[in-house]
């Protein structure tokens, strides 16, 4: 008995040791960055400390006053809300057809769209460009949305497929019994207990959305334009770093991410945990 009680408290231990490490490991870098943003700037490089202090707002200050940072970040939240818009639109409604209606090469359809979610980037940006190009659609916040969405929509019908097959078709199926059309059946019965599925899709396309760097920086050339990745990419020059306002920069970038996961976070948990069924 007192063997089997030091195991126990022993793989504890571990436990709590493990997830303590990983904690610090993950957190450590958004510390650091949110402390750097914080710091005065004529100490930030004579002092090297985990202690936060002095405190001042003079990197926010200077980031807003001598860069287009508002800019950036009217273009990113124009950006990102119409992709997310987008892709909940339309992978709602692929993945509802694909688990709904008696369709030929269903399956071919999810697996050619996971499939595309698969591919790098960098690798589908250059060809996308060539074609925007073509279209008279180059340096345009257009041709970034449909870049994004070509990895938004197929991780968003993907997770909402398995989402609506573990749904009931029953209630369904007795919504329409009742009178209602299959299209009033999926206003009224389906989407409104789909929503911590397309929570998920959501925060997932804005969060790809948010922080793109690579079709941002190939589809978008003036900087007018620009979003906030590459906005505070031109920050960094060839004699000087600035630091101090680079860190209130990505600090602002994640203030929506931090606020979306707060409010959301139920919704996110129980989506993702639905979409992970076994199909």
């Amino acid at each position: 008995m007192r063997n089997e009680l030091e195991v126990s408290l022993s793989s504890r231990l571990a436990l709590y040791t493990a997830m303590l490490v990983t904690f610090v490991y993950c957190f450590f870098p958004v510390y650091w960055m949110l402390v750097t943003s914080v710091r005065e700037p004529k100490v930030l490089y004579n002092t090297v400390s985990l202690i936060p202090g002095p405190f001042s707002l003079e990197n926010y200050r200077l980031l807003l006053a001598a860069t287009d940072y508002p800019t950036w970040f009217a273009n990113s939240v124009f950006v990102a809300t119409v992709t997310v818009l987008i892709t909940l639109v339309f992978s709602v409604l692929i993945a509802y057809s694909v688990t709904r209606l008696r369709m030929r090469g269903k399956t071919a359809i999810i697996g050619t769209m996971l499939l595309a979610y698969m591919f790098p980037p960098l690798l589908v940006a250059i060809p996308l460009y060539t074609i925007f190009a073509q279209l008279g659609l180059a340096n345009t916040h257009l041709a970034l949305i449909i870049s994004h969405c070509t990895i938004t929509l197929p991780l968003g019908v993907w997770l909402l497929w398995g989402f609506f097959k573990q749904q009931p078709i029953d209630v369904e199926e007795a919504a329409m019994v009742d009178g209602c059309s299959r299209l009033a059946a999926f206003f009224r019965v389906v989407l409104p207990l789909s929503l911590p599925g397309i929570t998920t899709v959501a925060i997932f396309s804005f969060l790809l959305s948010w922080t793109d760097y690579t079709f941002a920086l190939v589809m978008i050339d003036s900087d007018s334009q620009k979003t906030l990745p590459v906005g505070l990419e031109t920050m960094v020059g060839q004699y000087e770093l600035r630091d101090g306002e680079l860190m209130a920069g990505t600090s602002l970038i994640a203030l929506p991410l931090l606020a979306l996961f707060i409010f959301l976070n139920r919704y996110f948990i129980h989506g993702l945990a639905a979409g992970a069924i076994k199909r």
